[in-house]
């Protein structure tokens, strides 16, 4: 029977980090490692699911009934309760979807490693969103308490400035291509953080956020014009100052880095996944000096950015 496959990107979050949720304007990075999922109908009853990794190995893998989405078989618990949430809520928003009486085999895979925090979830809302037709935006909601830049990457051909309010979720794509992106290296730092938990400690933490998100705002815009590499970095390290002293966190850089050329962010949740990195020395001597931390997933701007 016939496949369709749908395919998602990556994201990564340049400005706006935590002031996201409250307003503030990002600017957000579609990347080109990302998600495709691969539907076909089948002549059962029920939805066989298999997740693959990078690597082409299976990490999840269920056969979920079509009557209420619970698990018939499975690998992994707390995956298949995300998964059935997930369908659930698309159903709400679409009564069509999966209402004609044939099984599907569905089958994942990602394009980077589980762990990279390039979007995971994200990707998955947009895909099973696609499937659905329903806007990605409107299952986000459903299923996230996170702004939904994330799932706005994941159909974006290039860069987007992102803003959610109270009223409404806007994002705009953008022309940006710096000319002096050779100089910018996304770095793993070797571990995943837990975006849930860093949010609910930032609204826990900061408490004037509109002033916040005033400040973050003003940067993105500062960033998006800048067309030095000198102001660029400038701008990074005031960025980051900004929301160290918002969540009263230590910055990468003070952490990790202090004995480093240039300017270290974060991206998205502190402490965990990837920072940007800039540098005025070579690609070469770059790697060479996060190697020297044991960092060794180094990644130059123009092979992540879309």
């Amino acid at each position: 029977m016939t496949k369709v496959t749908y395919k998602a990107n990556g994201k990564l979050l340049l400005t706006g980090e935590y002031a996201v949720l409250d307003g503030a304007k990002a600017l957000a990075l579609p990347t080109k490692l990302g998600q495709t999922m691969a539907v076909k109908k089948t002549r059962g009853s029920d939805l066989v699911w298999e997740s693959l990794d990078h690597e082409g190995n299976t990490w999840f893998k269920s056969t979920i009934s079509l009557m209420d989405f619970s698990p018939i078989s499975t690998s992994d618990e707390e995956v298949s309760e995300r998964l059935r949430k997930l369908l659930k809520n698309a159903v709400r928003l679409n009564s069509e979807f999966l209402s004609k009486w044939n099984g599907f085999k569905v089958e994942t895979q990602l394009g980077f490693p589980r762990d990279w925090g390039l979007g995971s979830s994200s990707t998955l809302i947009y895909l099973i969103a696609e499937w659905a037709d329903v806007h990605p935006l409107m299952l986000s909601m459903k299923n996230s308490n996170g702004s939904g830049y994330d799932v706005a990457c994941a159909g974006a051909d290039g860069p987007i400035v992102f803003q959610s309010d109270d009223d409404a979720i806007n994002y705009t794509p953008i022309d940006y291509n710096p000319t002096f992106q050779d100089k910018l290296f996304f770095v793993h730092l070797g571990r995943k953080q837990n975006t849930t938990d860093q949010i609910k400690y930032y609204l826990k933490q900061v408490k004037n956020k509109k002033e916040l998100s005033n400040q973050i705002s003003e940067i993105t815009e500062k960033i998006m014009k800048a067309t030095s590499f000198e102001s660029f970095e400038k701008l990074l390290c005031q960025h980051e100052d900004i929301i160290s002293s918002a969540l009263n966190l230590p910055k990468a850089f003070t952490e990790k880095f202090s004995d480093y050329w240039g300017c270290v962010k974060s991206l998205g949740a502190w402490g965990g996944d990837f920072v940007l990195a800039t540098s005025n020395k070579s690609k070469e001597e770059t790697e060479e000096y996060f190697a020297s931390k044991g960092l060794t997933t180094v990644i130059p701007y123009k092979e992540m950015v879309i």
